[in-house]
Formats: C-alpha cells, sequence, structure tokens
C-alpha cells in the first residue's frame, strides 16, 4: 500500500490515471465524502477526485501521521488504513474554493480493503470544512472547540511497519468495543449528559479529541464534554447507531467507518442550525490510539457536507464562484 501512495504522489499529473488503473480493481467501490460520494472503478476515481485534485495542487505531498492494517473486526478482508495531511501548492480553484496560490493543508483519512493485490474497496475522508477555513472562508458559526493543524500521535509511533503483538491488538479491539457499545447505550438511552464517570470507563482522564472543522478538538474529559460531547448530544435527537463497513486493529492504533455510522435528528443549535423535522445521516470515522487500557487520542472525521446538504445548507455549492465579477 505504501508503493501505491508513493507512486501517486511521484506520478505526473497525466499519469495519476494510469497509477490508479495498476492498483483499482475495476469493480473497486470507492465511498467518498460529499460531494464525490459513491464511485465504482479507477476511471470514475480520477474523473471525480484524483484528476481535478491533481490538477488544481501543484508538489502534493501525503504528510502520514498514522498507518496500520489488519481484519476487519465487524466484516471480510484486510484493510489498511492511512492517516494524515495531503499538502501543497492551491495554485487553482477546486470544488469551487478560490485558489490561493499558497501553501494548503487538506486532512485525510482513508480506508482501502485489498484482494488479489488489488485495492477492491475504500472508505475516503477528507476534512473540506478545515480547508475552507484555511483558504479564509468561514462556512460555520464559532466552533465549541478549537480547531488547528491537528498533530499526529505523541508517541510518534503511528506508521505501523512490523508485525504487532496480537495480545496488543486485542486489548486494542476489546476497550474500542466497550467504548461503541456504551454510547450505543447511551443513545439508546437518551441520556445527553452523561457524567465523566462514564467516560473514564475506556477513555484516559487527558484523553485528546481532534474532531472536524465546526466542531474543533478538545483536552482532557471535561473538557471534552464541554466543548463537543454535550453540545452534539443535547443538539441532536432520535440518535442511533448503524454499524460499521470496517472496524479494525493493530498493535494500539484503531479505527473505523460507517456508511453512514449513525442516523440522527437536528433538535436545534448544533452547528448553529434551527431544528428540523426530517431525520439525517452522519458518514463518520474515528482514528484511535490506545495507552494502557484507555483511549488517549481520538482522530475523527465527520463528512459535515453531506449532513448539512440534508439540513438545506449546501456549504460548498454556495461558496461557488465567490470572487468572480457579475
Amino acid at each position: 500500500m505504501q508503493r501505491y501512495f508513493d507512486r501517486l504522489e511521484t506520478a505526473s499529473e497525466s499519469g495519476v490515471a494510469e497509477v490508479l488503473a495498476l492498483n483499482l480493481s475495476p469493480s473497486a467501490s470507492w465511498k467518498a465524502v460529499h460531494p464525490f460520494n459513491e464511485l465504482t472503478g479507477p476511471k470514475q476515481v480520477h474523473e471525480s477526485f484524483w484528476g481535478p485534485f491533481r490538477a488544481a495542487w501543484r508538489s502534493v505531498q501525503r504528510r502520514q501521521d498514522v498507518l496500520f492494517a489488519g481484519e476487519n473486526h465487524v466484516g471480510n478482508g484486510v484493510w489498511v488504513v492511512s492517516m494524515g495531511h495531503f499538502m501543497g501548492l492551491f495554485d487553482r480553484p477546486w470544488l469551487g474554493l478560490p485558489a490561493t496560490g499558497r501553501m494548503a493543508m487538506l486532512r485525510y483519512a482513508e480506508f482501502n480493503r485489498v484482494a488479489n493485490r488489488q485495492i477492491v474497496e475504500s472508505g475516503f475522508f477528507l476534512d473540506l470544512v478545515g480547508l475552507m477555513e484555511w483558504v479564509g472562508l468561514r462556512p460555520l458559526p464559532q466552533a465549541t472547540g478549537q480547531h488547528f493543524a491537528y498533530p499526529g500521535p505523541r508517541t510518534h509511533d503511528g506508521i505501523v511497519r512490523i508485525d504487532q503483538d496480537p495480545e496488543e491488538t486485542r486489548r486494542t479491539h476489546e476497550v474500542l468495543d466497550r467504548t461503541i457499545d456504551d454510547l450505543d447505550a447511551l443513545n439508546r438511552s437518551g441520556e445527553d449528559r452523561c457524567p465523566p464517570e462514564f467516560l473514564a470507563r475506556c477513555w484516559h482522564e487527558d484523553m485528546i479529541w481532534y474532531g472536524p472543522a465546526g466542531i474543533g478538538a478538545s483536552m482532557t474529559i471535561p473538557r471534552y464534554q464541554q466543548q463537543h460531547q454535550y453540545p452534539f448530544r443535547e443538539g441532536l435527537q432520535d440518535k442511533r447507531f448503524n454499524g460499521h463497513v470496517c472496524r479494525v486493529a493493530e498493535g494500539r492504533y484503531a479505527g473505523f467507518f460507517g456508511w453512514p455510522n449513525l442516523t440522527n435528528r437536528a433538535a436545534g443549535g448544533f452547528l448553529g442550525l434551527p431544528a428540523s423535522d426530517g431525520p439525517a445521516s452522519m458518514r463518520v470515522v474515528d482514528i484511535y490510539r490506545r495507552e494502557g487500557d484507555k483511549l488517549m487520542e481520538n482522530w475523527v472525521f465527520i463528512d459535515l457536507p453531506h449532513w448539512l446538504k440534508q439540513q438545506g445548507v449546501d456549504v460548498l455549492g454556495r461558496t461557488a464562484g465567490l470572487g468572480r465579477a457579475p
């Protein structure tokens, strides 16, 4: 997988299509954030994302903070997880966003299922609201947390290149499964202001939660609850967990994504929005680092443009053409 990433990075703009054709199955399923959504095969992936992206961004580097792999804990196959930033020169407009001619960073998380030496299924997440902020736009009200260029793991060991102790992997799966079960039970209970002791069953007291732009990051359980958990839970009703496409761990790292993970309804206040009558789906990625028997760091992606569009807010569409003369 690293060789595929390297070839994507070093290929010329015209050579990217060939790299995709060599590494993606002709029928590969590619699930990505809005506005790309669901694509099939390397041609669609190139025409929708990689071609326009590489035409707009120059000298792009994949600044990878996390790389690990393992058997899918809730489905089939071996999946490889990569997370970090794309960094390059934003030289041409892309997705209706104005070019800056300066360096820009775009946070990503990528899940790839590999079979017969080809990628057959992918989950591809980008923090597009974060990119909008990077280029000087403010698509959402003031975040409850703090958004910035998030670092990788504090331990600097997120690139897993050697076989890990199976017992460490088992411990990571165990604490992650307990966390998911606890949050599912919380959803079903209707309790939106659980005490910090509830989270402390699985989370370190000094945990760091790196949320998407529009929500931001928080540190320690009390600040996380104040700056994200309570606003999220009280601003969304009828919360239902739908399961995951992939949940994988290796050593002390784990991650998952769903399509969608959650269904909920805006009760008013979340992201500054009024209440909504209809349910909306939420596509989410979580990447974790475990320390001891607790989760210490958590990098989160939420496809907010997709969720917001279900609320009648097209954050990308309304910025298209900004700065153009009428």
